[in-house]
């Protein structure tokens, strides 16, 4: 068999050698034969007879030759693909009809699969992805879904979990990196040494960190990315054991990762040892982990997912017995999760990405209706040559296989032009902020899409063969001729098929224009929430200040001072403020309080809320609303004066009976000694923190940033002027006020806003244009069937006008033909729609899953489109001439 395999490959790789030797062959035998029969007395003529008596016609024996060698199936397909080819050709209307169709249809489809490909099926690039996981400690009854891990987490379950092979902690920040004068803003990790083991990577060039390397004493240590160390070092073999200036600190190379390590979503270039101090490791820190420190493992071969959380259930359980806070921990629901990595990284997203799929493919199959439609139709007016050649001879497989010749290669064209628009849409989308998602970095146009577009485009066009080959292979030969020799109408089978493809149509497109409608009116809601301040002509940046340079708050305090004043004194600056974290910034951390005083109800839990370190005029920078008191200032930082300022929401919360004022409170989950207690100064409108869509009500705590052990600064600035043209003001002033100090992440408020809205944003306008394009298909197909039913009945349409019907009655039968049709689909869609509603829940923001007036709206422009389509085919029908029809017939 495999002997035939390539003698038949050597063939069809040479096949002009193979024919030219054939043909040379057969001469020589006929010429042989005749030489023999001349020798033997006859003569030349009578030889010359003989030997096509004997040999028989040429053509004959090649066609023989080449069945025995298999050749013929491959010169049958290339027979059809040539007569497909020329087909098409000549109808260059629905040729180019439907290669738009399918070239928009699979270039949305591969759009969107591009997006879900990277982000969700795609495999980590890591050896046996499938056994990475992630764990993360939650508290629920608390309102902390999420609180990653803390550094004594990883202490206490390093090598005491079976179910894991390796276990690792790490946190990402941003880092002033080079010497003075020539510094840079550097995303960065710090990691466990095991960290690179359990991923299954390891330096290629040097050594990884060691455990003596993970105190502060000793951390001075640092591995590059390919790309830092290529861009930085010039690629330099010998860079092991040079310097790397961090915060004014060097550090020395240890290693160089493999080219392409990147982890997760992380732009890291430089790695630290995740340093800790023996303080960092106590039990008592076991639940400071505050969504900045995560931890990752590897599963051993044959250990599961649920061993591992029963594993760690084990041991949480264990060391709580001797833990004060066991009980406010239950209540608190406090538990460690473990989750796959990759499905945890990108949770968020997925079901948005889901839909947005499931809105490309419903695309998909309106487009593919529609041309199943059109070429129903197309073979519906070939009916009389496909019965011609069935008489003469045809095969039934024969009138199979070049339909799926001729669809597969429509099909395949509309891809090729598929793979351009995916390639546009693509790009749409990272101007659209893709990169932003979890993984979108990742998002490209590669062999793999253009791979997956091809075979959709094969399986499509199979798809579309089938029922066209039906309806050839139903036509009788004999039927057909005199059916259409006297002018009658189509079955009525292939015409409720083509009815039964528009009703589709309209349903689809019904169900997909409701689903745009829902997520439009979800965006309009979330962009109509107030965010708790005023954000126009705010300005924000993220200022890091090297640590040699400002060891200690005095020194913080000082830059701080002379910062805001300078920021205050330019034009157009109307307040400024900093602050240890923004809302909408994405670290969404929270912490406990206790209130002096506040019973815990029965089954009650202690809360995590947001906590601030405020300076300047913060308050007045961003717009909050003052309800009660007064704001924080720049004297209560320089007197570190405990006090505080807390959100309505956690008035609300603790004193729905009291004014807030003059109430104390403790940071943590203690109430320690009064010299510790902050008391509450004012009370302002609640914000929101995440996001916009974001209603739980956590409460905040707005400190001195003077007594907030935090490193992190933000500057926040309201002005006159546009927020964007200050920007270049902002970092020269930065610069001008502190040494080696460095500000990044310059946006306005409306920008981190608008940006905490992309994964309702993107989705929204995706399913508008899916909509639209749905609309123009459900068009066109509406269209050409009424059209092909004019002409279909157009000797029916002359004999009745002829005896005395009015063009009105004759355009009302089409419009009534057109409202049925619209009718079906609409009630199909009703019932599509509330489904698609129903699941599309946990989607939507404010709106329910069915909005009436949305369904009302889309089943107006459905029917407008529908009846725009139909108004052209009917006006037509009323304006046939019965002397012509008749003639024509």
């Amino acid at each position: 068999m495999l002997k035939q395999i390539r003698s038949l490959y050597r063939i069809l790789k040479s096949r002009d050698d193979f024919e030219r030797g054939m043909s040379e062959e057969l001469r020589f035998h006929v010429e042989q034969y005749m030489s023999d029969l001349v020798r033997a007395g006859i003569s030349p003529q009578e030889a010359a007879r003989r030997a096509r008596i004997e040999f028989g016609g040429l053509n004959s024996t090649q066609e023989e030759c080449r069945e025995a060698r298999g050749i013929q199936p491959f010169d049958e397909f290339r027979r059809q693909l040539r007569h497909a080819g020329r087909t098409l050709r000549k109808t260059p209307r629905f040729t180019a009809t439907a290669l738009i169709t399918l070239a928009v249809c699979v270039g949305a489809n591969l759009t969107i699969f591009a997006v879900v490909d990277s982000i969700l099926l795609r495999p980590l690039p890591f050896p046996a992805p499938d056994r990475l996981v992630t764990v993360f400690n939650t508290y629920p009854k608390a309102g902390v879904l999420r609180d990653g891990s803390s550094t004594t987490n990883y202490y206490e379950r390093r090598g005491q979990i079976p179910a894991f092979s390796g276990l690792a902690i790490y946190s990402e920040a941003t880092a002033i990196v080079g010497e003075t004068g020539a510094t840079e803003l550097v995303p960065f990790m710090r990691v466990s040494p095991e960290f690179f083991s359990t991923l299954g990577a390891s330096p290629v060039m040097g050594r990884s960190f060691t455990e003596a390397e993970m105190t502060v004493q000793a951390n001075k240590v640092v591995i590059l990315s390919d790309g830092y160390w290529r861009r930085n070092f010039n690629a330099d073999p010998l860079v092991v054991g040079r310097q790397v200036w961090v915060a004014g600190v060097a550090n020395t190379v240890l290693g160089v990762l493999p080219p392409g390590f990147r982890f997760l979503s992380s732009e890291s270039r430089l790695y630290f040892p995740f340093a800790s101090r023996p303080e960092d490791r106590v039990p008592a820190e076991r639940h400071s982990g505050g969504n900045s420190k995560h931890i990752i493992a590897r599963l051993k071969p044959g250990a599961t997912l649920a061993q591992a959380q029963a594993q760690i259930d084990a041991q949480n359980n264990a060391l709580e017995r001797d833990d004060p806070k066991a009980k406010m921990l239950a209540d608190a629901g406090f538990r460690s999760v473990v989750g796959p990595l990759r499905a945890d990284h990108v949770a968020s997203i997925r079901p948005t990405l889901l839909w947005m799929q499931g809105g490309a493919l419903a695309l998909l199959l309106i487009g593919t209706v529609n041309l199943a439609n059109l070429l129903l139709i197309r073979a519906s007016g070939r009916i009389k040559e496909l019965a011609v050649r069935q008489a003469l001879g045809a095969s039934r497989w024969h009138v199979v296989s070049e339909v799926a010749v001729e669809t597969t290669l429509l099909t395949l064209a509309g891809g090729l032009l598929g793979l351009a628009g995916g390639w546009a849409g693509i790009r749409l989308l990272g101007k659209l902020g893709a990169e932003r998602l979890p993984l979108g970095a990742d998002i490209v146009f590669d062999a793999r899409l253009a791979t997956v577009a091809v075979v959709g485009s094969l399986i499509l066009g199979i798809a579309l063969a089938l029922p066209i080959a039906w309806f050839n292979l139903r036509a009788h030969p004999a039927g057909a001729i005199q059916s259409e020799t006297r002018g009658g109408t189509s079955g009525r089978m292939s015409q409720r098929l083509r009815h039964g493809f528009i009703v589709a149509q309209i349903a689809m497109a019904l169900v997909l224009l409701e689903g745009a409608g829902l997520l439009g009116l979800s965006l309009k809601q979330a962009r109509a929430v107030s965010p708790g301040f005023r954000p126009d002509h705010v300005l924000t940046g993220q200022i890091l200040l090297p640590r040699n340079q400002y060891p200690n708050w005095p020194a913080r305090l000082t830059f701080n001072e002379r910062l805001l004043a300078e920021i205050s004194r330019q034009p157009g600056v109307i307040a400024a403020g900093a602050v240890n974290n923004v809302p909408l910034s994405g670290n969404n951390g929270k912490s406990a309080v206790t209130v002096k005083g506040y019973v815990l109800p029965r089954r009650g839990t202690l809360r995590g809320h947001y906590s601030y370190g405020v300076d300047g005029n913060y308050f007045a920078a961003m717009g909050f609303s003052l309800l009660e008191g007064r704001f924080l200032t720049a004297g209560d930082s320089q007197r570190g004066d405990r006090v505080c300022i807390v959100d309505e929401d956690l008035a609300r919360f603790y004193w729905p009976h009291a004014s807030a004022l003059g109430q104390r409170l403790f940071e943590g989950s203690d109430e320690t000694k009064d010299a510790d207690a902050f008391t509450v100064v004012g009370v302002v409108g609640a914000v929101k923190q995440a996001g916009l869509t974001d209603d739980a009500a956590q409460g905040a705590i707005y400190y001195p940033y003077a007594l907030r052990n935090d490193d992190s600064l933000f500057v926040v600035l309201r002005t006159s002027l546009s927020p964007e043209s200050v920007g270049p003001a902002l970092q020269k002033i930065v610069r001008q006020t502190g040494r080696e100090a460095t500000i990044t992440d310059i946006r306005s408020m409306d920008t981190r806003i608008s940006e905490s809205l992309i994964t309702r944003r993107a989705p929204a306008l995706l399913a508008s244009v899916f909509s639209a394009m749905a609309l123009l298909l459900t068009a066109i197909g509406t269209y050409g069937v009424l059209s092909y039913a004019v002409a279909q009945r157009r000797r029916e349409i002359g004999v009745r006008m002829a005896l005395g019907a009015r063009p009105q009655q004759i355009c009302g039968q089409f419009l009534g033909l057109g409202l049925r049709l619209l009718a079906a689909g609409t009630t199909l869609g009703l019932a599509g729609a509330w489904v698609t509603g129903q699941a599309m829940r946990n989607l939507l923001f404010h709106v329910p899953p069915f909005h009436v007036a949305t369904f009302a709206g889309t089943a107006c422009i459905i029917g407008l489109v529908s009846l725009a389509a139909c108004l052209a085919p009917s006006h037509r029908a009323a304006r046939i001439s019965p002397t012509e029809a008749l003639a024509h017939e």
